[in-house]
């Protein structure tokens, strides 16, 4: 279904997005890769089969910066939107200053809208978006409203852009717990203990790889028939 398609993956140089990328060049595709840091891109593009992947530093939270890239790039098939630095997780809203509280906010959501509104006109026909939620959505714990609140947003974006932007088709993923470097700020003892812990209650018995949630973006991909729906990839953490 990806044959001589051409995908372009908004924060593809690492973890999820690398990793939709790479499953993608597997299924015949050609991808660009699209980060924030030179290094990161040209590492992703090196680590692919020669010729089937190009890659681009931009800052997404410069609409100006993504317009160009779209210009640059031209036409392509399905626009993945994985961008997002570590979700914050802890602050309670008593506690937050609202100005950083916002900020939350600029590269996971208003990212993905500038991304999506520039790049509508180059997107074929029979094409699609796919976005990047999360299951703090669906059972926020304890500190977490932030977070929950901006993968909220993405799920009713996801809906709303579905009939908007129709005949594209519109939909997103939401990861549960992954093993990826957005993890890396904390201290790698508490974060293994956190994945111990994780791994113990979920039904599959392990926290997530990229590659397992990748699968659902390609699901997306292919399906001709489905749009403005969220899938779950999370080891059925929302179940316990």
């Amino acid at each position: 279904m990806l044959q001589e398609k051409r995908v372009v993956v908004l924060g593809g140089s690492r973890g999820i997005g690398f990793a939709v990328a790479e499953q993608a060049v597997r299924e015949g595709a050609s991808v660009v890769i699209v980060s924030s840091q030179e290094k990161g891109v040209t590492d992703a593009v090196a680590r692919l089969p020669q010729g089937t992947a190009t890659g681009r530093a931009v800052d997404l939270r410069s609409t100006d910066a993504v317009r160009a890239l779209f210009e640059e790039i031209g036409a392509f098939d399905h626009l993945v939107y994985t961008a997002g630095e570590p979700l914050p997780f802890g602050p309670r809203v008593a506690d937050t200053d609202l100005t950083i509280a916002r900020g939350f906010f600029e590269l996971r959501y208003w990212g993905a809208v500038a991304a999506i509104q520039v790049a509508r006109p180059y997107i074929r026909s029979g094409g699609s978006i796919v976005l990047t939620s999360g299951t703090s959505a669906r059972r926020p714990p304890a500190g977490f409203a932030f977070a929950a609140s901006i993968c909220g947003a993405i799920e009713s974006l996801t809906r709303a852009l579905a009939i908007e932007l129709a005949p594209i088709r519109v939909n997103a993923v939401l990861p549960g717990m992954v093993v990826t470097d957005l993890w890396s700020g904390i201290p790698s003892d508490a974060r293994e203990h956190i994945f111990r812990e994780t791994a113990a209650k979920l039904p599959v018995g392990r926290v997530g790889t990229p590659a397992d949630v990748a699968e659902a973006y390609l699901s997306f991909l292919r399906s001709d028939y489905t749009t403005g729906q969220s899938v779950v990839a999370d080891g059925g953490g929302t179940l316990v």
